[in-house]
């Protein structure tokens, strides 16, 4: 598959052209942002870790019938993915109370949710992704009720697949974000899952410790962040303790001999 130009960058993905219509590439940046991009910084091997748990977890979803945009992973950084209409709209799911909703509305964080609380904001960095209701999402036609309904179920399966999952591997599942987006299939849009699901877009603690595993280590200045999500890569059984020498490892050797020559 033939590279072509940049299509788009966001604050942690480049999306690029390939020779096919129907597929782009998705590159994941190192940057890492924090409060509507008012923090960055720059964390070597994040993006490939990321593009490792974003591809088990999607493939993960594929095989309970989640339809999503991952074709495959091409490389460290790189993955094939269908080129669909993203949805402008941010659904947060919420096992446990934690972040913003707790400043917003009082609440003692880590408070354990009787049921999931989906959360819609607008994908909007210049307004500072807002929250909005569901009723702004019909009013602005940003989607119709009939996607907003099918796109709930599909948040549900998605959570409690994931509580699952994680739990396995001894995490707890706090929170997390999905996009989706629109796929033209015989003529008609279908709506399926999109962007990346990872460290970066979860709140995700040790089940025993209440550590942070995810990007809460950047935003909290708690630092250790390539250790936090190259553990949930490893209890993921996607990095393995035995290996030679890991993707970030791998990364590193390949930044010192680039600089070398």
């Amino acid at each position: 598959m033939k590279k072509g130009k940049k299509l788009y960058e966001g604050k942690a993905k480049i999306i690029y052209a390939t020779n096919d219509k129907n597929l782009v590439i998705q590159y994941f940046k190192d940057d890492a942002t924090a409060f509507n991009n008012q923090k960055k910084s720059v964390i070597e091997g994040k993006g490939v870790l990321n593009n490792r748990i974003s591809e088990h977890i999607l493939s993960n979803l594929s095989q309970i019938g989640i339809k999503n945009h991952l074709v495959k992973r091409l490389n460290m950084r790189e993955q094939v993915i269908k080129l669909v209409e993203i949805i402008p709209i941010e659904f947060i799911i919420r096992n446990v109370a934690s972040g913003s909703i707790t400043k917003r509305l009082g609440i003692e964080d880590g408070t354990v949710l009787k049921e999931p609380l989906i959360e819609y904001c607008l994908k909007d960095d210049k307004l500072g992704d807002p929250l909005i209701a569901e009723e702004h999402i019909m009013a602005f036609e940003w989607a119709t009720k009939k996607e907003i309904e099918k796109v709930k179920k599909m948040i549900l399966r998605i959570n409690d697949f994931m509580i699952g999952m994680f739990r396995g591997v001894g995490i707890k599942l706090i929170d997390f974000k999905l996009e989706f987006g629109r796929l033209k299939v015989n003529g008609k849009d279908e709506v399926i899952l999109a962007d990346e699901i990872s460290p970066d877009t979860c709140r995700l603690w040790d089940s025993i410790t209440d550590k942070k595993l995810d990007k809460d280590r950047f935003r909290k200045n708690l630092g250790d962040l390539i250790p936090a999500y190259t553990e949930v890569a490893k209890r993921l059984g996607i990095l393995h303790e035995q290996s030679n020498v890991s993707a970030v490892n791998v990364t590193k050797l390949s930044s010192v001999k680039r600089k070398r020559k």
